[in-house]
This record gives C-alpha cells, sequence and structure tokens, in this order.
C-alpha cells in the first residue's frame, strides 16, 4: 500500500486487514500462489464493505478465471 495513495497509516492497516480476512475466507478455494494487492488509484471514499466486496471479487476471479 503506498503511502501516496493512503497517507494515514490506519487507512493502509485497514486496507490490509481488509485482505488478510478475504484472502483467509478464500484460502481453500485459491490455489497456492503469491498475491500482491496494490492500489491503482486513491480511493475516493474508505467505505470497509465496498473495499472488501472489491478484495473478494477479484479473489474470486482467481478461482474461476473468466476467458
Amino acid at each position: 500500500m503506498a503511502k501516496r495513495f493512503l497517507r494515514r497509516s490506519v487507512d493502509r492497516n485497514l486496507l490490509r486487514r481488509l485482505a488478510r480476512e478475504e484472502f483467509r475466507l478464500l484460502r481453500a478455494s485459491l490455489s497456492s500462489t503469491d498475491l500482491v494487492l496494490r492500489l491503482a488509484v486513491k480511493p475516493t471514499a474508505l467505505d470497509r464493505q465496498a473495499m472488501a466486496q472489491e478484495i473478494r471479487r477479484l479473489l474470486r476471479k482467481l478461482i474461476s478465471p473468466q476467458p
């Protein structure tokens, strides 16, 4: 998590916790690969549910990739 997108450490830690929790819930379905979570743009609002849903959506794409 880059400081330039999330200046406060509280926000970066929140994103890490959400990513770890979503990964933990889907770990059995995922293949053993290394994953890197990287922000591409600065989030407009730190909505916990929206961020968790986006992380979940990305992890599920790894489970069943679209052709």
